[in-house]
Order: structure tokens, then C-alpha cells, then sequence
């Protein structure tokens, strides 16, 4: 059964989008990227919290903003943080290395689609 994967951050401009990038090729998973921010690229909303199996944010205190506004929302979802600072550009080389690095021990049986 495919997984659906949700990677968050503050505005969806640069880590959560490099995630949902770099983790589309995989054929287990089905990804979706947003923000916590009222102004976000993508803003998350209940629906896509409940869409996901998987939340990964980018750091602590969006684990905190999450529980926060939408607790009601994530039962018993698991939510992991990938403690990945907002220093990075989208697609940077660094943020895709980390993200590679973090996120599949998470996500047994990963297997590129491409």
C-alpha cells in the first residue's frame, strides 16, 4: 500500500518543497509539501493533514505550531522532526543530502521509481 508522506515547513518555499522533490521519485510513497504560515506557498490545511501517514517537519517548533492547530487532526499520526534549520535554498545540495540522509530510515523499502 503506497504511504502519503507530508513534509512541512514555515513557508513551503524551500525545505518542504526540496523534500516533496526529492522524495517523488520514489514509487511507495505519494509526497505533498506545506507550510505553517498564513502566507506559505501551499498553507496546510486539515485535509492534508489528514491525507498523511507521515508528517516530517523541519524542526521543533513546527511540531509545536502542528500539535497546535490541528490536534483535533493527527489521531494518531506520526510526526517526525528532521531538526533541518531554515538556512538552506530550494534544491540546495546540502538540504537534499541531509534530507536523503534523514528521511529513509524512517521510510523502510524505499525504492526509486525512475
Amino acid at each position: 500500500m503506497v504511504k502519503h508522506v507530508l513534509f512541512v515547513c514555515s513557508q513551503n518555499r524551500l525545505r518542504s518543497p526540496t523534500a516533496e522533490q526529492v522524495f517523488a521519485v520514489y514509487s511507495e510513497i505519494e509526497v505533498a509539501s506545506a507550510g505553517l504560515n498564513h502566507d506559505a506557498e501551499v498553507t496546510l490545511t486539515p485535509e492534508l493533514v489528514e491525507w498523511a501517514d507521515m508528517i516530517f517537519v523541519m524542526e521543533k517548533a513546527h511540531r509545536v505550531k502542528l500539535a497546535e492547530k490541528f490536534r483535533s487532526h493527527l489521531k494518531d499520526k506520526r510526526i517526525i522532526c528532521l531538526d533541518i534549520p531554515d538556512r538552506f535554498k530550494f534544491m540546495d545540495a546540502a538540504l537534499i543530502q541531509l534530507l536523503e540522509t534523514k528521511v529513509p530510515q524512517h521510510l523502510p523499502s524505499l525504492t526509486r521509481a525512475d
